[in-house]
């Protein structure tokens, strides 16, 4: 079982998938090595990794092609999940994708601006503009093609039109209507966290919702979770353990045989009402698995179920492995059996509780560590609360959405669970007040391995020797980090932010950063994007937020920025339409200053007359190398810069505007001559950037470009003469 485990889990860390050729010899060895006692835990490794390589492939090979990237197809399909319905977008999966050009798909998330109320189960018609898996690469950020190729949707896209086919089935359309009607419920302003329990739709958080519960580290008790279904599978073999010891059990009836049908019956009904999707898989596999050891397998091992658990949920899915729920919620599950397994005397319900809690934070410390999760400081003691209390109001919200036919007990029962969750929201929000969900820098492999062991030590049981080591292995988690640039030299990120741009300029002890992303209704890159990205590089405040302009797609996130980390001072190109909290300065044309051995110079255009124009250019150069940082600057004022003594050569170029059509002239890139220009900028954006007329002028300058959309983040050491590092390089299979 371990062997076929490492072999399905290794698929994980996988840089490429073996070819066809290769593939087919690894089953062939995984047959011949099964053949022989001795060889078969080789064979049965080869037969996990085969099986997990094969599946990935089948998921790669349904993406949609290069050559239909961005194209317009008329397709028709079915409705699956729940449609995520936020601020005038419905956001939804379809399947059984079927259309007259063939080699789509077959499984779609599309988004669809301003459209109809889309029901889960039915049939649709859509004209849609295909694109494929791509998402933002940073040194910290959400693997947003890792998470769709897990679920295996082969493109992504928005409707430009569609017509409705076929209604719902009734049973297909039955989790959707009872979403709707715990909607329209009074439940004490609570009905989204009501939904998100019921039927695992959290699409009725806000975002202040999600940003609680992930600074007290309780995000896996709002949405269905495996938690979720362990605890309601608890309760029903609790209640029919209580039934026998009452005496009300009938007789004739092995009581036990009896809770593990009930609570596996219920593991699977709640399961079903959130959809199976994969969290909740798991759950079920591990319900199942742990049910069947109690019946007949106890004199095995507790062990057995948590890794049959796991080879089920890897036999069926593969790509679960790419996902950091699997790797947390079978961790602490491994964590709990270690921490209580064995242990003499009976403790009290509470002691029990406040334990759990701590071992889980500093056990699953190094995976969060590794995974790049936020760690909560208080989220021993809020899950501490927090666990109990959902644990009663799962059940009665569960409960009061069976009573709904009875409206007067149904909804009582709802208002009841929803002022419970509102209480325990109010209280999670005091807690999250104390501190905000701490994002530690990259450590490097031999430093989390320490802090690892550092986490497992207090953990183990008290009788084995030299559990207190654990304390000082510990300290490279808050001395240890990236090193920061040697002096007189600067260490250059332009973040892959979409369209829209930020620029990290770093040097031995200082900061800057060079605008900050967009901020799209509820969806901050600042926040999301930008400062995840300073934490993981070490950057613990700013001396300088510098931004170029007013636009949103350069300005939106600083706000999010100042609120997360100290900023020292702000400079903008338009301080008068900068937010007041900001307390912006102006540009000061010709100002200078060093920092560390790096020069840094400031330039804006004295008449300026529209937004662009007012950008704050900066030249950084160090040990003679140099790089300008343009906003959005256009011809006009590339002829003014041009004329200013700061104009000469360049190593480095951002090209102005994303690499509009009215930037980047041929006087400008001819008179700079730069070795390698730099384009940040969205795929597939409506602007058409970079130009094309500016990627011939910037090819005939002979300077290379880096482009964030293709290769993600860029890093340049200034001051080495070295070539530029992209994010991309580091190789994943599934990008």
């Amino acid at each position: 079982m371990m062997a076929l485990l490492a072999g399905l889990l290794t698929l994980r860390f996988l840089p490429a998938l073996p070819g066809p050729w290769l593939l087919a010899g690894l089953g062939l060895l995984a047959l011949g090595a099964l053949c022989s006692r001795l060889s078969r835990p080789l064979g049965l490794y080869a037969l996990g990794l085969c099986w997990a390589c094969s599946s990935a492939q089948w998921a790669l090979d349904d993406r949609l092609s290069e050559e239909r990237d961005g194209r317009t197809f008329w397709l028709e399909g079915r409705v699956v999940g729940l449609p995520e319905h936020q601020q005038g977008v419905v956001r939804f999966i379809l399947e059984d994708v079927q259309s007259r050009h063939t080699g789509l798909p077959g499984r779609l998330r599309l988004a669809w601006y301003g459209g109809p109320g889309v029901r889960a189960g039915e049939r649709w018609r859509l004209a849609a503009r295909l694109k494929r898996p791509h998402g933002m690469v940073n040194p910290q950020s959400f693997d947003y093609q890792a998470w769709l190729l897990a679920r295996r949707i082969g493109a992504t896209g928005t409707i430009k039109a569609g017509r409705l086919l076929d209604e719902p089935p009734s049973v297909v359309g039955f989790r959707d209507r009872l979403r709707t009607r715990l909607l329209q419920v009074d439940a004490a302003g609570r009905a989204g966290a009501l939904a998100a329990l019921v039927v695992g739709d959290g699409s009725g958080l806000s975002m202040a919702d999600w940003r609680v519960l992930q600074d007290t580290g309780t995000v896996h008790l709002m949405v269905i979770s495996g938690q979720h279904v362990s605890l309601l599978a608890g309760w029903l073999y609790a209640s029919v353990a209580l039934l026998a010891r009452w005496g009300l059990w009938p007789g004739r009836w092995p009581w036990w045989h009896g809770a593990c049908a009930l609570a596996l019956a219920g593991a699977l009904g709640y399961g079903w009402l959130a959809g199976f999707e994969v969290p909740v898989r798991r759950a079920c596999a591990m319900v199942a698995a742990v049910l069947l050891w109690r019946l007949a397998f106890r004199h095995l091992g507790v062990w057995l179920p948590l890794a049959l658990a796991m080879l089920l949920v890897l036999l069926v899915e593969p790509l679960a492995s790419l996902q950091a729920g699997f790797w947390l919620s079978f961790a602490s599950v491994a964590l709990l059996v270690l921490a209580f397994a064995g242990r003499a005397g009976r403790w009290r319900w509470w002691q029990v509780l406040w334990r759990a809690q701590w071992i889980m934070a500093l056990g699953l410390l190094p995976m969060s560590l590794a995974l790049g999760l936020p760690i909560s400081f208080s989220g021993p003691l809020a899950n501490m609360l927090a666990v109990p209390w959902v644990g009663l109001v799962v059940p009665l919200a569960l409960l009061g959405s069976l009573l709904l036919a009875l409206p007067w007990l149904g909804e009582a029962m709802l208002w009841l669970a929803g002022w419970a969750l509102a209480l325990l929201m109010e209280v999670l929000a005091f807690l999250a007040s104390w501190q905000d969900a701490w994002l530690a820098p990259a450590l490097s492999f031999w430093a989390l391995c320490c802090v690892a062991l550092g986490c497992l030590l207090p953990v183990l049981p008290n009788g084995v020797p030299g559990r207190i080591l654990g304390i000082p292995l510990l300290l490279p988690l808050f001395f240890a980090g990236p090193e920061p640039p040697e002096a007189a030299q600067a260490e250059i990120w332009m973040f892959d932010v979409g369209q829209g741009l930020a620029v990290l300029v770093r040097t031995r002890q200082h900061a800057l950063l060079y605008d900050a992303g967009a901020r799209h209704a509820d969806f901050d890159l600042g926040e999301r994007v930008v400062f995840p990205s300073l934490r993981r590089l070490g950057v613990r405040r700013l001396d300088t937020l510098l931004l170029s302009h007013a636009d949103n797609d350069h300005a939106g996130g600083a706000a999010a920025i100042a609120r997360s980390m100290p900023v020292a001072e702000v400079i903008a190109g338009e301080p008068r339409r900068m937010a007041a909290a900001l307390r912006a300065g102006a540009c000061e044309s010709g100002r200078r200053w060093r920092w560390d051995g790096v020069d840094f110079s400031l330039w804006q255009w004295e008449r300026a007359s529209s937004g662009n124009q007012a950008s704050c250019v900066l030249l950084v150069e160090a040990a003679g190398e140099r790089i300008l940082l343009t906003g959005d600057i256009d011809s006009a004022t590339e002829r003014a810069w041009l004329a200013s003594s700061m104009a000469g050569p360049l190593d480095w170029l951002l090209l102005p505007h994303h690499g509009s059509r009215s930037s980047s002239s041929m006087a400008l890139l001819a008179t700079t001559s730069p070795s390698a220009v730099l384009v940040s900028r969205g795929l597939h954006n409506a602007f058409g950037h970079p130009h094309p007329s500016v990627l011939a002028r910037v090819r005939q300058v002979g300077a290379h470009v880096h482009d964030s959309a293709e290769q993600g983040a860029v890093r340049i050491r200034l001051g080495r003469f070295e070539p530029a590092w992209v994010a991309r390089s580091q190789r994943r299979f599934w990008r």
